[in-house]
């Protein structure tokens, strides 16, 4: 194994090599067929309505909860290729801090995206 590749990926994706490869060998758990029991008792709780399902053993989620979650390793939003102008000085304080200065302009756009829509 290629340790500096397992470093990058773990840095851009949050995930190691080994922990990757033991995701994708166990494949889909949700494409097991499940045993009769257990469908049954499913279907039913998909058939019934919502105000007939007895929640009071699950605990709410309360404020530390959230400050303390953490977003989806496995979740990569797509990109989308685009030109945007910005200011000489702007550009070059991004690429005076090193490689990645477009990783560095999206992870501010998104900061700035995730507080507005909280703000919301």
């Amino acid at each position: 194994m290629d340790e500096r590749k397992n470093q990058a990926n773990q840095r851009r994706h949050s995930i190691d090599f080994e922990t990757a490869k033991r995701v994708f060998e166990r494949g889909n758990v949700m494409s097991r067929k499940l045993p009769a029991e257990q469908q049954k008792r499913l279907d039913s709780l998909a058939a019934m309505p919502d105000d007939q399902i007895d929640y009071s053993d699950i605990p709410p989620l309360s404020e530390d909860f959230w400050k303390n979650a953490v977003r989806n390793p496995f979740y990569k939003p797509t990109k989308a290729s685009t030109t945007v102008r910005v200011d000489s000085d702007v550009l070059a304080w991004l690429k005076s801090k090193g490689k990645g200065y477009q990783t560095r302009i999206n992870a501010i756009l998104r900061e700035a995206m995730l507080r507005d829509i909280g703000g919301r």
